[in-house]
């Protein structure tokens, strides 16, 4: 079956089939130049001002509406990832090595849908900002965005965020005040031995055994250079050296994913990495270098804005489509950036049982579209309104 981008979406019918082309039609960071133009175009067919290009493909549609001086912010993503999908839907990826394994698709729809019954209705007095940004996956999209002028130019007093979330039963709400998701960073170690043949070990310094061995070592970073109330993660994903089993290789390199949720935590990880690396393979008599590329911060919900928006979801929706006891996810999220610029929330939207995202074989639930763009409209109405936005905004 062929899918065909709608003229111009108005029903949830409509939107099904315009998630599911953009589906098909997946591109990388800063690449999203079909999905940018188009978004461009239904914002612009329903009266947005509209201005492109914001980091490079990020788009950002204004629409005022009545004398109303409150400024509001919605962000979706709307990049794919490096992924050879293996759903075997008929609507699957046409671009072979690339996936929507991650819902920015459905992200991209829900904030249009939104969008469409905005500027239908038009019923609040403010200004509401629509943010489609790229590049969340690898590329840090938001912060691009932010140094292009993102707020200077287009100012809001609060800018919210959501993302589906697979085991969260499809269409409940969850809410997180505070640390949300954790800040990522990389190591990239690089063990420099004295390589020789497998037979005379004495003859060389092996980076393989002094590898395993740091492997190990790495574990007590977070087991005891950590207080145990705090939450971080380090991981070795990847080792490699050498090319023979009758060869002791020269070199051998790890690299590390770094995770935690607070920024002295952070910080002291980064120390405790560095001098135990040095150390440790000194040890051995080899020498290391480190590499330590920092990457995204901690997703911090203001108490404030999350406590509205989750309001929002219990007065429109009513308090059992709320999730309880979310609790703090250990992946990362460049929203993270937007939060440290304006006060604002990261929800998550259940999608159900579908396989984990990064999955070749996951899928957005089209279920949910329509709810999550009510639940845009009604926040943006509640927020925009005289009663409400000074609540938000406390």
């Amino acid at each position: 079956m062929s899918y065909i981008a709608p003229i111009r979406p108005e029903t949830a019918e409509d939107f099904t089939s315009l998630r599911r082309y953009l589906h098909t039609r997946p591109e990388l960071a800063y690449a999203e130049h079909e999905t940018s133009a188009l978004v461009a175009s239904y914002l612009s067919d329903w009266g947005y001002e509209v201005a492109t290009g914001i980091g490079g493909t990020g788009v950002v549609g204004t629409l005022k509406v009545g004398p109303g001086e409150g400024m509001i912010g919605l962000r979706a993503d709307m990049d794919a990832l490096p992924i050879e999908e293996a759903t075997g839907l008929d609507y699957a990826s046409l671009n072979a090595g690339k996936m929507h394994a991650c819902g920015h698709d459905g992200h991209t729809t829900i904030l249009l849908a939104a969008a469409q019954q905005l500027a239908s209705a038009r019923n609040f007095s403010g200004t509401v900002r629509l943010i489609f940004q790229p590049a969340e996956e690898i590329g840090g999209g938001a912060r691009t965005m932010i140094k292009d002028g993102l707020f200077e130019r287009f100012p809001v007093d609060a800018v919210f965020g959501l993302h589906n979330w697979p085991g969260i039963p499809a269409g409940q709400f969850a809410f997180l005040a505070g640390p949300a998701m954790a800040s990522v960073d990389m190591a990239i170690i690089r063990i420099q031995g004295r390589g020789g043949h497998g037979a005379k070990p004495h003859l060389s310094i092996d980076p393989v055994v002094i590898a395993a061995s740091l492997v190990l070592a790495l574990q007590t970073v977070v087991s005891r250079n950590v207080d145990p109330l705090e939450a971080a993660v380090v991981t070795v994903g990847s080792i490699h050296g050498g090319s023979l089993p009758n060869v002791i290789p020269d070199s051998v390199e790890l690299q590390l994913t770094v995770r935690s949720f607070n920024e002295t935590v952070r910080q002291a990880i980064r120390e405790r990495i560095t001098a135990l690396v040095t150390a440790h393979v000194a040890s051995y008599g080899a020498t290391a270098s480190l590499h330590y590329p920092t990457g995204y911060p901690v997703l911090v919900n203001d108490a404030a804005q999350t406590d509205f928006a989750r309001d929002v979801a219990r007065r429109h929706f009513g308090a059992e489509r709320v999730e309880q006891g979310l609790r703090p996810i250990t992946a990362s999220e460049d929203f993270a950036f937007m939060l440290e610029e304006r006060p604002g929330s990261y929800l998550f939207l259940g999608n159900g049982d579908s396989a984990d995202l990064h999955s070749p074989r996951y899928d957005f639930n089209d279920a949910i579209i329509p709810d999550a763009a009510r639940y845009w409209v009604r926040l943006v109405e509640d927020f925009l309104s005289t009663n409400t936005r000074a609540e938000a905004r406390s």
